[in-house]
């Protein structure tokens, strides 16, 4: 069995190289594992870091000309991947890729088909930061489950691992951050087996290179309404 760790990146020059050293370093027993990169049109440098990887026979690189957003850079991911498993990885050092192996565990015992990493439950280290952020968090996860029927306590998370007939399932259109939404409210509608597991998060500032605002918030919830309320045909088919 194959693991394709799909992971977007825009400017990221100061963290994407320790990033892939730290994904390379865990241990998945006997999972053969690849890691798919797609610069969403970098300009800090990132593309250059990326570069001295291009050799690298586990690492699969892809750019966009333009910059497009984060959903648009995991569609990329997705089509160049070729694993039966696959694993979303910020290119920041917010999400720890020591905890990839809990993440995979239910699905390899069969329980699951898909697991997030959610952020509010377990006792794992979390840095302390912004208020307002983990509310919109909360609020924005509340909607959704409302809409979905899902209890799901970290809608928002990066962490969601999902097997490959899941995608093949899916017809993702968000370029941006609406992907999470989206994401979650077509899984919903797919009758797949879904789990949570607790992870740690070490958030940064602002002023570390932190990317989303509440412009995201917004687009968030324009994609609950979007993908849950507004759909009218059944756009997830499971097989």
């Amino acid at each position: 069995m194959k693991l394709s760790i799909l992971i977007p990146v825009y400017n990221e020059v100061g963290t994407v190289d320790i990033l892939l050293r730290r994904v390379l370093s865990v241990e998945h027993g006997d999972l053969e594992r690849e890691l798919v990169v797609v610069d969403d049109a970098s300009t800090d440098g990132t593309a250059e870091v990326l570069s001295e990887w291009a050799e690298h026979p586990q690492i699969v690189l892809g750019r966009h000309p333009r910059n497009r957003g984060k959903g648009a850079a995991l569609r990329s991911a997705l089509a160049r991947a070729s694993g039966d498993l696959f694993l979303i990885q910020d290119a920041d050092e917010e999400y720890d890729p020591a905890e990839h192996p809990r993440l995979l565990a239910p699905i390899l015992a069969g329980r699951a088909d898909i697991v997030y990493g959610s952020r509010f439950i377990g006792g794992d280290s979390h840095r302390v930061l912004y208020f307002w952020h983990s509310v919109g968090n909360r609020v924005l996860t509340l909607l959704s489950n409302m809409c979905t029927n899902l209890n799901l306590t970290d809608m928002e998370t990066c962490y969601k691992v999902f097997r490959r007939e899941v995608a093949e399932n899916l017809h993702l259109e968000e370029d941006r951050f609406g992907f999470e939404p989206e994401f979650t409210a077509k899984i919903a509608r797919g009758g797949w087996r879904i789990y949570e597991v607790g992870i740690s998060y070490a958030g940064r500032t602002y002023a570390e290179g932190k990317k989303i605002g509440w412009r995201d918030g917004v687009g968030a919830l324009r994609c609950i309404v979007k993908y849950n309320l507004l759909r009218k045909k059944k756009d997830v088919q499971p097989s």
